[in-house]
């Protein structure tokens, strides 16, 4: 059995109930994530960041060609090899979403949020949703996923000078982007962030949906993802409007619903 990796509260659950041969992938998309990210650091040097994501851009170009050099591409090439899957051709969605938040470049219109979202779901989601549909595409559930954990995030992320709201948004709530990093926000701006939560919630029951029952037992680990992510939004929808505090994004109740989740996919009878 593999070693369980260091991974944030919610992805570790994620882990624990993912497929034993599919665990080495998971925790290899993490990583790579993770050291994408790191290229965000406060502090670090402006060219040292844009020079790590280029190496990093040049390294997804090379995993996909099947010549992986960094220890977590050849993980995930073996890992994905093992069950007949080639290496994910979206890899580089990590490097794409990174380049835009190192730009701390912000969406005007819904298209390019859900554009952003997609690219990381291209990486992270749809690689774990071909272990169990070979031919299928999680962009659409991913990036639910995606952008339901940047909400959760939203106030944090505005003080980092990382607005995860369009324009557009902002303008139809007569709202400013300063106004995301100090709650309690206005009430058409937490209304336009509840209808948001609402609408992405949605998305993730209709991805989930959309998923063969008979591939579910293979794809435990994202149902338990989802459920966790619903559940995460309810409580920062009951927060509005307060941004939810960091310490209440996993609470002890989420490992029942992570184990309830697994019970229910591994029958075949999960939905959202």
């Amino acid at each position: 059995m593999p070693t369980r990796p260091e991974l944030p509260p919610t992805r570790a659950l994620v882990w624990l109930y993912t497929p034993p041969a599919q665990r080495a992938a998971f925790a290899a998309l993490c990583g790579i994530e993770a050291q994408i990210a790191a290229s965000l650091k406060a502090g670090l040097d402006h060219e040292v960041a844009h020079a790590r994501l280029a190496w990093w851009g040049e390294e997804c170009e090379r995993a996909v060609r099947g010549e992986p050099t960094h220890p977590l591409t050849r993980a995930l090439l073996a890992s994905c090899a093992a069950s007949g899957l080639g290496m994910p051709a979206g890899l580089a969605g990590f490097v794409d979403t990174a380049r835009w938040d190192l730009a701390s470049a912000t969406c005007e219109t819904r298209a390019q949020l859900d554009a952003y979202c997609g690219r990381w779901a291209d990486a992270m989601i749809t690689p774990l949703v071909r272990f169990g549909v070979p031919a299928a595409t999680g962009r659409p559930l991913g990036a639910a996923l995606r952008e339901l954990q940047l909400l959760a995030d939203l106030r944090d992320e505005a003080r980092a000078g990382r607005l995860r709201v369009t324009l557009a948004d902002l303008a139809a709530a007569q709202a400013s982007p300063q106004e995301l990093a100090r709650p309690p926000w206005s009430a058409p701006l937490a209304a336009r962030l509840r209808a948001r939560h609402q609408e992405l919630r949605a998305q993730l029951a209709a991805g989930v949906a959309g998923l063969p029952a008979h591939a579910q037992p293979a794809l435990r680990g994202l149902m338990v993802w989802t459920q966790l992510a619903a559940a995460q939004s309810r409580r920062c929808e009951r927060a509005l409007p307060q941004a939810l505090d960091t310490r209440d994004h996993h609470r002890p109740p989420d490992a029942w619903r992570a184990w309830r989740a697994a019970r229910r996919a591994a029958a075949g009878r999960f939905v959202l």
